[in-house]
């Protein structure tokens, strides 16, 4: 007899999607390593937990699998006393807890015809199902575990990567939690917001510490919107109104074509931290859409924030198009590193260049989130269908030098967060890590680099033998901060 041991092996699984295959295969198997074999050595100095997000589909997609369709796995690489264990977990969302029990599929994918008989359903049009697989941050010892378009938001214990529960929602009176929110390290505040087809359009608040609701407020906003980021300050919060958002006429019939509308101005809101929507001030710039902040900080009358601006934010079709090839052109980027300048006195707005290298998932030192900072560790991109980090490039945001590695050929990496050394003295004391995933064979590597230094490629490498599917966002938890 056969044995099946996941939907893959069925003589029915979908053929020819690229992610479904090489490094974007999902693993079917929850592992835990301990003592890994490491070339190089392991600093002693680094002390903490290194987690990444992403899409790991675990039953056989309804129609075409989307990669922003796979439900969440957190992959962990584990620092302590020299050494580097790895783990992996799903998130143990209602969702998957549903079709677990159901034995497959429930909810049909980003691309799938929409359904209007689902028992629930997430995102900001009510139609999607929660796989919590984008980001993930630190909270209060703990992990937050986030869907891209809206959703819950799933405790995980960094060490043992069990899903704890959830916040209360329903409790604090909240709709939805959107994936990029933001943590505070220095308060201890969650900061996030959300957006959805009716009004209001966008709402904003901030979590206490202890997980209380500290502040909340409606955003006003012209209509639905696709806004994917935010950005802080020690004092403000900037909110993004961008002109890449569902076509109006066609989402009053139910359908969600997202549009690039260059005759809108991108508008960006600051308000204060713990502000009513009604302070909000608005600053007006060429029209772009930004996937990923970079950092914002004050200096003077201004807020500054950095991000990856988005050269081509709609493909180019044309009739002949097929839905695959429509897929791949979608989750393509081409983007390069900005700096936006908010005057809160004139009321001005001014965008510099950076640099004009092809750069994304940009990461920071987490203690500098709101303040200024000098360094960003950004992954590249191989020149590919699909969308395959091929190297670390390490910025320097005051004079736009930069530092690259790449990997080997055949090799993909992931969101590489910075990682303090123990008794860090300055911003970039300490080191970057990476999960390097073979695109052919079972078999990763969790790479550490030299924060000051990363040119010189990687100081130390774990061998994992296990299959670590290519994903999306990561933090840093320092081991002193772990509940």
């Amino acid at each position: 007899m056969l044995k099946v041991r996941s939907w893959l092996d069925m003589p029915d699984a979908p053929q020819g999607n690229p992610y479904l295959e090489g490094p974007y295969m999902p693993t079917f198997d929850e592992v835990e390593i301990n003592d890994l074999e490491v070339i190089g050595e392991i600093p002693e100095d680094l002390d903490g937990v290194y987690l990444r997000n992403g899409p790991n589909p675990k039953h056989k997609p309804l129609g075409r699998h989307h990669w922003f369709d796979g439900d969440g796995m957190i992959h962990a690489a584990i620092f302590k006393n020299g050494k580097v264990s790895y783990r992996n977990r799903w998130v143990r969302t209602t969702g998957l807890a549903m079709e677990d029990e159901a034995g497959k599929a429930l909810w049909p994918g980003l691309m799938d015809p929409r359904a209007t008989d689902l028992p629930i359903a997430w995102g900001a049009g009510h139609w999607l199902k929660d796989v919590s697989n984008t980001d993930v941050v630190p909270f209060n010892g703990k992990a937050i575990t986030l869907f891209y378009q809206c959703g819950d938001a799933y405790f995980v214990d960094p060490l043992t990567l069990e899903t704890e529960g959830k916040v209360d929602l329903e409790g604090l009176k909240l709709r939805q939690v959107s994936a990029h929110s933001k943590t505070d390290e220095r308060t201890g505040e969650f900061l996030f917001f959300d957006y959805d087809v009716k009004p209001p359009y966008m709402t904003y608040g901030v979590l206490a510490p202890d997980g209380s609701l500290k502040h909340f407020t409606p955003i006003d906003l012209p209509g639905a919107r696709l806004p994917h980021d935010m950005a802080i300050t020690e004092n403000y919060t900037i909110l993004h109104d961008l002109p890449l958002f569902w076509d109006p006429e066609l989402l009053q019939r139910g359908i969600h074509k997202v549009t690039f509308f260059p005759e809108l101005p991108s508008r960006f809101g600051v308000l204060p931290r713990y502000g009513d929507g009604k302070d909000i001030k608005w600053f007006e710039t060429d029209p772009c859409y930004i996937y990923h902040v970079v950092n914002a900080w004050e200096e003077g009358d201004e807020v500054v924030m950095v991000a990856c601006r988005h050269m081509e934010p709609e493909p180019t079709f044309s009739s002949r198009d097929s839905e695959l090839s429509r897929m791949l052109a979608w989750l393509r980027m081409n983007a390069t590193l900005r700096r936006w300048r908010f005057n809160m006195k004139t009321g001005t707005a001014k965008e510099e260049v950076i640099d004009d290298y092809n750069s994304e998932f940009p990461m920071v030192n987490g203690w500098y989130t709101g303040r200024k900072t000098r360094y960003s560790y950004n992954v590249t991109f191989a020149d590919t269908p699909t969308l395959w980090f091929n190297g670390i490039v390490k910025y320097d945001l005051e004079t736009g030098a930069s530092q690259k590695h790449f990997f080997p050929e055949g090799w993909v990496g992931s969101e590489s967060p910075f990682a303090p050394r123990v008794g860090a003295t300055d911003e970039d004391d300490g080191y970057v890590v990476s999960f390097v995933s073979n695109a052919e064979k079972p078999e990763a590597e969790i790479q550490v680099f030299d924060a000051k230094d990363i040119a010189r490629g990687p100081i130390a490498r774990a061998l994992v033998p296990a299959r670590i599917p290519a994903g999306f966002h990561s933090c840093w938890v320092p081991g002193n901060t772990i509940a």
